[in-house]
């Protein structure tokens, strides 16, 4: 079901990022129902959602690069493809992920699955993440995420 869910995560998020004429949440869940997802995926999906962007933003803007180096462990290795730790190394030394989003996207990636989580699934938890702290600032880094396009972000 995990996987189900974070799809409709992500159709939601693509449906947001390609500018669509807004619809209402009971709009979206029709559309959600009629493609094939059970009621209780679109719900699980939606409270995920709420629970991103309902927490109150530590920070404003992006933090300094962090210079220390954080030890993946066991289960972490075992839970998050390498393509996936790298891809949150890499936002957290640019310094788009402060200490404490790095820490709280890698906690709620294991806590949600028994199965590795591949980069797809950690770039729409990141952005999700990254939301609910700057939802000011989201279009540009949201789209240079996604689309793997670090030149534009760091522009």
């Amino acid at each position: 079901m995990r996987e189900r869910v974070l799809a409709i995560v992500n159709l939601i998020t693509q449906y947001f990022l390609e500018d669509h004429e807004p619809k209402s949440e009971s709009d979206l869940v029709e559309e959600l129902l009629a493609v094939g997802f059970d009621v209780d995926e679109i719900d699980a999906a939606f409270s995920w959602m709420e629970e991103q962007t309902l927490r109150p933003p530590q920070a404003d803007g992006l933090g300094a690069p962090l210079l220390s180096h954080r030890v993946f462990s066991p289960e972490e290795q075992r839970l998050l493809s390498g393509d996936a730790r790298g891809f949150l190394v890499r936002l957290r030394n640019l310094g788009i992920l402060d200490e404490e989003l790095f820490e709280e996207i890698i906690h709620k990636s294991v806590e949600m699955s028994d199965e590795e989580v591949p980069l797809r699934e950690i770039k729409t938890i990141a952005v999700f993440a990254l939301f609910a702290r700057s939802q000011h600032q989201w279009r540009h880094e949201f789209d240079c995420l996604l689309e793997d396009d670090w030149s534009r972000l760091l522009n």
